[in-house]
C-alpha cells in the first residue's frame, strides 16, 4: 500500500457535531460581550431596558400585542395554565410525544393531562383531540413538534366548537407558520423556550409567553414576581420566574438574526430532502400550510439503533427526541396509560433519529452526512 493510501486509511472520520454552540459564540463574541458590559454597567439584572425591548420586538415578531419574558419555556406553560385559571377538577388533552415539560406543567397546576396520539408528522391528531373530550375537558395544549407547526385548522375549529381553550408549546417553533401566521398568535397563549439549543436561543435557560389579551398578560407579569401588583402589593400568591436582563439582552441580539437562522437550517433540510431517497428513511409528509423551521431533521427508520451507532463510528452526532413516551415514563403511572394506548406514538418512539440541522453546517456536511446514511442502507441487511 503506498503512504498515500495508509494516510487515507488512518485518517480519523470527519466530525460532524450534533449541536455547535462554540461556533455561534465565535461569530458573535464581540457583540455578545458588549451586550454583558450594559448589562453590568446598567446594574439592571432582574428586569430592566433590554427585558421591555426583547418582549417587545418578540411581539412584533410573534404578530401578537403581548410578550411576557420569564425564567424557562416550563415556566411558560405553567403560568400560562395558571394565569388562564386552569387547575384542579380541569383537563387538558395533550400528545404523548412530547419533551417531558408539557405534562409536568399540567399536573403542576393540578389539572389532569389527557394524552390524545399524533400522526405521522408527529404532531398530534385532530381526530384523537375530538375522541379525548369530556365533559372535564378545559383545553388543548397542542406541541408544535420539530419546528412544524400542527394542523392549526383543524385544531381551533374544535376548540370553537367545544368552547376550548387552545395553548400552544411552541417550544421548538419560534418562526415557524401555519396558513402565514406565526407559531403562538393562534391560542389563549403561545409558550417559547429559549433553551440554548433552540433555534432563538439564550445563555441558559429563558422563556416567554405570546397572548393576544392584554388582561392575561398583566397577570402574567404580577405572577412572575409574586403576585406583586406594585412593588409592595401582592394581589396573590405568584412565584419567582423573571427572565433576566442579560439573557434579554442576549435574545434581543439573537432575535435580529432569527430569520437567517432559520433560512440556513432550511437549506440544510433541502439537502437532507433531495440526497436521502433511500425507501428505508421515512421523512414526515411535507404540509403546504405549514413553513417549518426545522428546529430538528427527524427520520424515522426500522433500524434506528443500528443506523445511529453507524453514524457515531463516522464521527456524526445525532439524538433521539423522545425514546420514551411521556405515557410510559414512571412519572405517569398514575394516569393509568398502558403500552399499546397510542401505538403511532410509541412505533414513532422506536423509529426517530433527529440528525444534525444546526446553521454552522454547510451544505458539504449535510451531503456527507446523507451519504453516510444512503450508504448504510446500501450495503447493510
Amino acid at each position: 500500500m503506498t503512504a498515500e493510501g495508509l494516510a487515507l486509511k488512518s485518517a480519523p472520520p470527519v466530525q460532524v457535531p450534533y449541536v455547535d454552540l462554540a461556533a455561534q459564540y465565535e461569530q458573535e463574541r464581540d457583540e455578545i460581550l458588549a451586550r454583558v458590559d450594559q448589562v453590568f454597567r446598567s446594574g439592571q439584572f432582574v428586569g430592566g431596558a433590554f427585558v421591555e425591548r426583547f418582549e417587545s420586538a418578540a411581539a412584533r415578531y410573534i404578530g401578537v400585542p403581548q410578550v411576557v419574558g420569564v425564567n424557562s419555556g416550563t415556566d411558560a406553560l405553567e403560568l400560562g395554565l395558571w394565569a388562564l385559571g386552569i387547575g384542579p377538577g380541569d383537563e387538558v388533552i395533550t400528545p404523548p410525544n412530547s419533551y417531558i415539560a408539557s405534562t409536568a406543567a399540567i399536573q403542576r397546576v393540578g389539572a389532569t393531562p389527557v394524552f390524545a396520539d399524533v400522526g405521522p408528522d408527529q404532531n398530534i391528531d385532530p381526530a384523537a383531540i375530538e375522541a379525548a373530550i369530556s365533559p372535564r375537558t378545559v383545553a388543548i395544549m397542542v406541541v408544535h413538534l420539530t419546528g412544524r407547526m400542527a394542523d392549526m385548522a383543524a385544531v381551533m375549529a374544535i376548540a370553537d366548537r367545544h368552547g376550548l381553550a387552545v395553548i400552544e408549546d411552541a417550544a421548538q417553533a419560534m418562526g415557524s407558520t401555519f396558513d402565514g401566521r406565526r407559531a403562538g398568535s393562534f391560542g389563549a397563549i403561545g409558550c417559547f423556550s429559549a433553551h440554548p439549543v433552540k433555534n432563538l436561543n439564550a445563555a441558559g435557560d429563558a422563556g416567554f409567553i405570546a397572548t393576544r389579551d392584554v388582561a392575561v398578560a398583566r397577570r402574567l407579569r404580577n405572577l412572575r414576581r409574586h403576585g406583586l401588583e406594585t412593588r409592595d402589593r401582592s394581589g396573590e400568591w405568584g412565584t419567582v420566574s423573571r427572565l433576566d436582563n442579560l439573557q434579554a439582552a442576549i435574545l434581543e441580539l439573537r432575535l435580529e438574526k432569527l430569520d437567517g437562522v432559520i433560512a440556513a437550517r432550511r437549506r440544510n433540510a433541502a439537502v437532507y430532502q433531495d440526497r436521502l431517497t433511500s425507501p428505508a428513511v421515512f421523512r414526515a409528509p411535507d404540509d403546504a400550510r405549514a413553513f417549518n423551521t426545522f428546529h430538528t431533521y427527524v427520520i424515522q427508520s426500522g433500524r434506528r439503533d443500528a443506523l445511529q451507532d453507524h453514524l457515531a463510528q463516522t464521527g456524526i452526532g445525532s439524538a433521539v427526541h423522545y425514546p420514551v413516551p411521556i405515557h410510559l415514563q414512571p412519572a405517569a403511572r398514575d394516569l393509568d396509560y398502558a403500552p399499546g394506548a397510542f401505538p403511532e406514538t410509541e412505533s414513532q418512539a422506536q423509529r426517530i433519529l433527529s440528525l444534525p440541522i444546526h446553521q454552522y453546517l454547510d451544505v458539504e456536511a449535510v451531503a456527507h452526512i446523507a451519504a453516510c446514511i444512503e450508504e448504510f442502507f446500501a450495503t447493510t441487511v
